[in-house]
């Protein structure tokens, strides 16, 4: 059974997209059955693998108001490796048609339960909000993915999306919990990243990655040819984080699976 994975924060510019990804191109490079799920109305999940968003006969929002069925609207990467139930603009409307929706906040989860026998991970791309969208994917979830930039207000958004992800514990998804926080686009030179970095794992611990996805000008690059930037450039340190990122992930799941065996 495949592990569902929300790469979430509701600040924008914190690599979010990047990682979802550039996380599944590494894990479908490590063998695995990788699926990326698009729910922000921005699409670039969709084009930084090399799908047309602007193309689309049907989207994951047709997925989600109940007018498409999954089978018919995932599709296969041109060249990353893994599948992608892409997203465009109209999912903009799905916000608003999911607020009268019966089950509306498990639309995304009903969508992806046949899914999840097909697939090792299942990895969706959030908008950078706490919409209806997102709180659909935490519901879905398995485990939360935090991309984090290292600066001041960094921290106070995590704050509020950590809060937001126990509410949903308590009431919606007793399963969901914290995969880890991944620190992006560091740069060692710059003080504050480095006192934010400490703070990160002063409160957060073992849940702070020890993977740094790096600032790197071939991961900013990649999306333009829409390519993961495992594929634009291999040998770049962005290429290389990502890959280390995805090993780390595949440690943690292991080591969570071993612990979940009863004696």
């Amino acid at each position: 059974m495949g592990q569902i994975v929300c790469v979430a924060n509701q600040k924008g510019g914190v690599g979010k997209t990047t990682t979802a990804v550039n996380l599944s191109a590494a894990l479908a490079a490590l063998k695995r059955k990788v699926l990326l799920v698009d729910i922000d109305p921005q699409g670039n999940a969709t084009m930084g693998c090399g799908v047309d968003k602007h193309s689309l006969e049907n989207s994951s929002c047709d997925v989600l108001l109940g007018d498409a069925q999954f089978a018919d609207v995932v599709m296969k990467t041109p060249e990353a490796g893994f599948d992608v139930l892409p997203a465009n603009s109209d999912l903009t409307a799905a916000e608003v048609g999911l607020m009268n929706a019966t089950l509306k906040e498990k639309r995304l989860s009903l969508a992806l339960a046949g899914a999840k026998e097909r697939y090792d991970f299942i990895v969706i791309d959030c908008p950078p909000s706490l919409n209806m969208l997102t709180l659909n994917a935490l519901v879905a979830a398995d485990s939360v993915l935090i991309p984090l930039q290292c600066e001041y207000y960094a921290l106070e958004g995590l704050s509020a999306l950590v809060s937001t992800i126990k509410q949903i514990q308590s009431s919606r998804n007793a399963r969901l919990r914290i995969e880890g926080i991944v620190r992006t686009m560091h740069d060692p030179r710059n003080n504050l990243a480095n006192e934010v970095s400490a703070q990160l794992i002063k409160h957060f611990n073992d849940q702070v990655f020890r993977t740094i996805i790096p600032r790197n000008v071939r991961v900013a690059e990649a999306p333009s040819h829409g390519l993961p930037v495992l594929l634009y450039d291999k040998s770049s340190r962005g290429a290389v984080s990502y890959m280390a990122l995805a090993s780390e992930f595949l440690r943690r799941i292991e080591r969570a699976s071993v612990l979940q065996v009863p004696a």
